[in-house]
């Protein structure tokens, strides 16, 4: 594990003369810490898990966290984004399947309703 630095000193002026009164300045990087989706993926596992998106979500979410613990900024933000891809997909599927079966519900008790209402004798 390497470790970076967060300041980097930056040296003005010649370079062939170092130490020789010259103004520093310092560039600080300030680095984000990714979300891990961690929430959402878990709900995606439990209530909308199509095609075992969800599960495969929250295995990133989990590898984001890890990578955020350990310090590896860039892998933790590969791992999220992967899991926030996955989620969106997830999400997206779980209610297009939602409106799908709302829609075949309605259908189908119209259908009961006019079978109903042809069998009535008039």
């Amino acid at each position: 594990m390497s470790s970076r630095p967060d300041s980097v000193p930056l040296q003005e002026g010649n370079m062939s003369k170092p130490n020789s009164g010259q103004l520093h300045s310092v560039l600080e990087v300030h680095r984000e810490m990714p979300k891990d989706h961690f929430v959402w993926s878990l709900l995606s596992f439990i209530y909308c898990n199509p095609c075992c998106l969800g599960l495969v979500a929250l295995i990133h979410s989990i590898k984001a966290r890890d990578r955020k613990v350990l310090g590896d900024i860039e892998g933790a933000h590969n791992y999220a984004s992967t899991a926030r891809t996955l989620n969106i997909i997830s999400t997206v599927l779980f209610c297009i399947y939602v409106v799908i079966a709302i829609i075949l519900t309605a259908v189908l008790f119209d259908q009961v309703a006019r079978l109903v209402h042809s069998l009535q004798p008039c």
